[in-house]
């Protein structure tokens, strides 16, 4: 790089379904739209060991290095392992966005040994950074209690029903969109599917856990895999859908929720982490216990029985995207915390 950046952006990506790839290349649009110079370090433009495992440590390494030949006004990392490079380059002010608890997120999926390092390691990334910035008040309050000053901004879409073109392969039709790993316990809508065998339940994404949910799923007509598709081809899925189901154990805040909600697609969540910020339960969606598939058999159910009540959860939630998550509500706290607004 040459010369110096208004805002320099660090995530271990940048593109794809994943919600952080999302709200950073979202945010890096919005910046570039304001006038401000941005340049961005991800795992897109920086090598890293594509072995499960060796993802996060090398875009820490590789990251760093590249940081170190980087100069700009603010830098704003997201996620822990983003937090090296923060460190290493040059700027004056320096922000941290954790999406999500991390260590948290880290001992469920890994187990406790790694995130007993996943802790130490998220204590020094919070000391490193002028400003920790999380996407849900419920680790806001989290980190809080760890002694860290963390401001709440809400991850945000800007998604319009006229701009995307329905995908549909069903008469009856529900979509998950994101992640298959374990912490996304996608295995709970492969096992709502053998009770609701009149709905086609398609599964939109890639990750470690495709090849365990298609042995799930082996005998399942109405279990379609979609594989990683673009993001518009994504949005047109759960825009021709009926229901989208989001069965997460963990979520930070989450991206397709947002998405779903801004396309009037009735949503069934979770009850964990920020899914409960989104979704008051009979309001602007339904809620249920993620390790609990008779409960979300039966939400998805009642959203059938019930179009009409469907259709006002939607409404309802679609009122909220608006009002709460729009980039036109998010985007000004960012410039508030670089110290551009």
């Amino acid at each position: 790089m040459s010369g110096r950046a208004d805002v320099l952006l660090i995530s271990p990506t940048a593109s794809g379904l994943g919600g952080v790839a999302r709200h950073v290349s979202e945010l890096a649009f919005h910046l570039k739209a304001a006038g401000y110079s941005v340049d961005l370090i991800s795992s897109e433009n920086t090598p890293i060991v594509k072995v499960k495992g060796l993802k996060n440590p090398s875009f820490m390494i590789t990251s760093s290095l590249s940081a170190a030949f980087r100069k700009a006004s603010v830098v704003h990392a997201h996620n822990v392992p983003s937090s090296f490079a923060m460190k290493t380059a040059a700027a004056e002010r320096k922000i941290l966005t954790i999406h999500g608890v991390y260590a948290e997120q880290v001992n469920l999926l890994h187990g406790s040994a790694v995130g007993r390092v996943a802790s130490f390691i998220e204590k020094k990334a919070v000391e490193w950074a002028d400003i920790v910035t999380v996407v849900s008040e419920k680790a806001a309050e989290a980190y809080r209690r760890m002694g860290v000053e963390a401001v709440y901004i809400p991850n945000a879409v800007d998604v319009r029903l006229d701009d995307v073109e329905k995908v549909r392969t069903a008469s009856k039709q529900v979509v998950y969109v994101g992640r298959l790993s374990r912490e996304k316990n996608v295995g709970a809508i492969v096992e709502a599917a053998r009770h609701l065998k009149d709905v086609v339940f398609v599964i939109v994404g890639e990750g470690p856990e495709r090849k365990s949910l298609q042995r799930a799923a082996e005998g399942l007509d109405n279990v379609l895999f979609a594989g990683g598709v673009e993001h518009r081809k994504a949005l047109g899925y759960i825009a021709g859908s009926d229901v989208l189901v989001l069965p997460s154990f963990a979520e930070g805040m989450s991206t397709v929720l947002l998405e779903a909600m801004s396309l009037k697609t009735p949503v069934v969540a979770s009850a964990v982490g920020g899914n409960t910020e989104i979704i008051q339960h009979g309001v602007t969606g339904l809620l249920f216990q993620p390790d609990d598939v008779q409960q979300l058999v039966e939400s998805v159910a009642k959203l059938f029985a019930d179009p009409e009540y469907a259709a006002q959860l939607a409404e309802n939630a679609y009122r909220k995207a608006v009002e709460k998550f729009s980039w036109k509500t998010v985007f000004p706290l960012y410039l508030k915390v670089y110290g551009f607004g």
